[in-house]
């Protein structure tokens, strides 16, 4: 029981997070343009990112409330954007804003063994 606790805390944090980050990047806050700049990535393609990012912290809020394998796909599908994320930032070497990133993708990895774990405790 305890276990399924804390991953559904887990799983609420990297929710939160993951809403911050949407909301940053629709409100296109002077960071997020900072860091699109810094990695190169165009400011055209915050709203984009901001919905996947969005969609991830619903996905992932769905599998909580009890539909487990949408919760393990936003949490896949997390993962795989915050890889690329790290690449960008690889790529560009920015290594300032890169350290956050990679809090947000070991977030998501967190939130993804939460996710198999509940599905498998049931």
């Amino acid at each position: 029981m305890a276990v399924l606790i804390l991953c559904e805390v887990v799983t609420v944090g990297a929710v939160v997070a993951n809403m911050y980050a949407a909301t940053a990047d629709f409100t296109r806050a002077n960071f997020v343009l900072a860091n699109s700049t810094k990695v190169g990535v165009p400011t055209s393609w915050l709203p984009l990112l901001g919905t996947l990012k969005a969609a991830g912290a619903v996905g992932l809020l769905l599998g909580v409330l009890g539909v487990r394998y949408i919760g393990v796909a936003a949490a896949v599908g997390l993962v795989l954007f915050f890889l690329g994320a790290i690449g960008f930032h690889v790529r560009a070497h920015e290594h300032h804003f890169v350290n956050t990133t990679v809090g947000y993708f070991l977030l998501a990895v967190a939130a993804l063994v939460a996710s198999i774990a509940q599905e498998v405790a049931r």
